[in-house]
């Protein structure tokens, strides 16, 4: 390694080092904290890029890189509580094409500093185009066998993309701020993380949201299934060391108000707590476990930070267990200790914190798969069987049928109260509609009962093709109904989109009418008292509340109140709405 100049000496002197955490998406708790550059103008450079392109032009990129890991290094260690969190750190890929590069410095410097090698993840960008035959899949093969932890940076923005995923296997993809920017409004964005995410974690693989800006993006990719997050609002980068918290008030209070994990405790009742293995468990070990747990089919295998790697099958060595010469065979090798990575068969993970929704999918997704390992904080949790998640399967289908209208399929009246009680406890904008069918009974003791259900069943399928999919959707009873959504646009679009649905209906449900009541423009029925009188056809009224306010004062039987008033005021109109907004 070559010995920096002076000038250069003096130039790291002045260059600072500025941290910025990185946390557990669904927990708040600090994971990591990535080193940024700093002062590079007080230095003399343009840009912080500039710094390593003039350390690369000058053939000295290796060696001023290690001198900047060593005082990064330093100043990661005056963090309190640093050896329980990872230190993210940033490497330049042409580091390779110095001719002093070596292996074996940064253990040198971890030791000097007290540091573990676990605490430490290199990350690698694409940024720049590899000069000599030297791949990315090689940098990262090197590091990794070194057994340092491994991250991605600017996914989805480099050359390889997806085969980076499928040939060296990361254990971290950062998802580029490019792609998460308004991804809470941006459908495209939220689709495309959604798939990156799903792949990542059914490959193993944490996702790190980065750069995120705002509460609703961090809800967003926290819903889509990241793992990791990290951006301004959290916290900018700080040179003060004593800025870094363990956990941030503001996130553990989103998290508190927004909870949205109300199948967990489901979740958690199926999850058997299976003992796991170490990956570096000799094979006398691995046999001596399956002779003390005869009841366990097979084990989770754990690497030394706990992370779950894949499962061992009692029957990969049945035929070794019973047999005297088996086992003398299984366990007579000097290389024995290397056997069991050999044997471990992959398993998708993924975090506890997931919905049900998403564990069906990965499950799904490897059918040939004997369950799914549950993680908490990446760590192994727990594991759930095929056969846990089949009966996981048929309770939620029974949840589900049971909140259902029986006649349109729709969320029923359980499901609207909890939509409404979770979005009052949201800071976002929301706009609320009851619909209320006007005429229905009259129509109903006309036409028979079996064109009444026609009638109710033609209106739900109008609210599904007229009204986007972002919309909730339920029917509570009868013929009354609700929608509702989040404020991303205009209020108008959100107005005309919502009248849109009482035009086509009424349009649509004259139709249903005999010629001749067609002609006379009514249909006699009996009133509630009794009385023949004439009934105008079906037509439906509609109450809208718009809510501008920080809900959290906000009751669910106030908003109910003021619809149901509003309502009233409805049926009177010609327009047959009422509208109004809470600021």
């Amino acid at each position: 390694m070559e010995k920096l100049s002076q000038i250069w000496q003096e130039r790291l002197d002045v260059l600072d080092i500025a941290f910025q955490p990185i946390l557990n998406i669904n927990t708040g708790e600090i994971y990591a904290v990535e080193a940024l550059l700093r002062n590079h103008l007080d230095a003399g450079f343009k840009s912080i890029f500039d710094v390593f392109d003039t350390t690369y032009k000058e053939h000295i990129l290796y060696s001023f890189d290690l001198a900047l890991r060593e005082k990064t290094f330093k100043k990661f260690t005056q963090i309190s509580s640093y050896d329980t969190m990872k230190l993210f750190y940033n490497l330049d890929n042409r580091l390779f094409e110095m001719p002093d590069f070596s292996s074996g410095n940064t253990n040198t410097l971890l030791k000097e500093c007290n540091i573990r090698k676990e605490n430490i993840c290199f990350e690698i960008s694409e940024r720049h185009e590899i000069a000599n035959k030297t791949s990315m899949e090689e940098i990262l093969r090197h590091y990794k066998n070194e057994a340092f932890y491994i991250a991605i940076d600017d996914f989805g923005v480099g050359y390889s993309g997806y085969k980076l995923l499928f040939d060296s296997t990361p254990d971290i993809i950062k998802i580029d701020r490019y792609f998460l920017q308004d991804i809470n409004k941006d459908i495209k964005r939220k689709l495309m993380v959604k798939s990156i995410t799903h792949l990542a974690t059914q490959l193993g693989i944490n996702v790190l949201a980065e750069g995120v800006e705002t509460q609703e993006e961090y809800l967003t990719c926290k819903e889509i299934g990241c793992t990791l997050v990290q951006g301004y609002f959290i916290q900018h980068p700080t040179k003060n060391t004593s800025e870094i918290a363990t956990n941030y008030e503001h996130i553990s209070q989103l998290l508190k108000n927004s909870k949205r994990q109300e199948n967990n405790s489901n979740i958690k009742k199926h999850i058997q707590k299976i003992t796991p293995i170490q990956k570096s468990s000799t094979m006398h070990e691995v046999v001596d476990y399956f002779k003390k747990n005869t009841n366990v089919p097979y084990v989770p295998i754990i690497n030394k930070d706990a992370k779950p790697i894949g499962i061992l099958a009692e029957t990969q060595i049945k035929e070794y267990l019973y047999s005297p010469y088996g086992i003398a065979l299984l366990l007579n090798n000097e290389k024995e200790k290397s056997k069991l990575k050999h044997l471990i068969t992959y398993c998708p993970s993924i975090d506890i914190n997931s919905n049900i929704s998403m564990i069906i999918e990965f499950f799904s997704n490897n059918s040939d798969t004997h369950g799914i390992l549950i993680t908490q904080n990446s760590q192994y949790y727990g594991f759930l069987s095929s056969k846990d998640i089949i009966q996981l399967i048929n309770e939620e289908n029974l949840i589900i049928a049971r909140d259902q209208n029986p006649l349109t399929k729709m969320p029923g009246n359980r499901l609207v109260e909890s939509y409404i009680t979770q979005n009052l406890q949201s800071n976002k904008p929301i706009v609320l509609c009851y619909y209320d069918l006007d005429n229905f009974k009259a129509f109903n003791d006309v036409y028979g009962f079996r064109n009444g259900d026609r009638i109710i069943q033609l209106f739900a399928d109008i609210l599904s093709k007229k009204l986007p999919s972002s919309f909730f959707k339920g029917h509570i009873g009868g013929d009354d109904f609700f929608v509702a959504s989040g404020i991303e646009e205009s209020q108008e679009k959100y107005l005309k989109q919502l009248t849109n649905v009482i035009t086509v209906f009424e349009d649509n449900a004259r139709e249903f009418y005999s010629q001749e009541d067609k002609k006379n423009g009514h249909i006699i029925a009996k009133d509630r008292e009794g009385n023949r009188k004439k009934f105008p056809f079906l037509t439906v009224s509609a109450s809208v509340l718009f809510l501008h306010v920080k809900k959290q004062s906000l009751y669910t039987n106030s908003v109910n109140n003021i619809l149901s008033l509003q309502k009233k005021t409805a049926k009177l109109e010609q327009n047959h709405l009422c509208v109004s907004s809470l600021l």
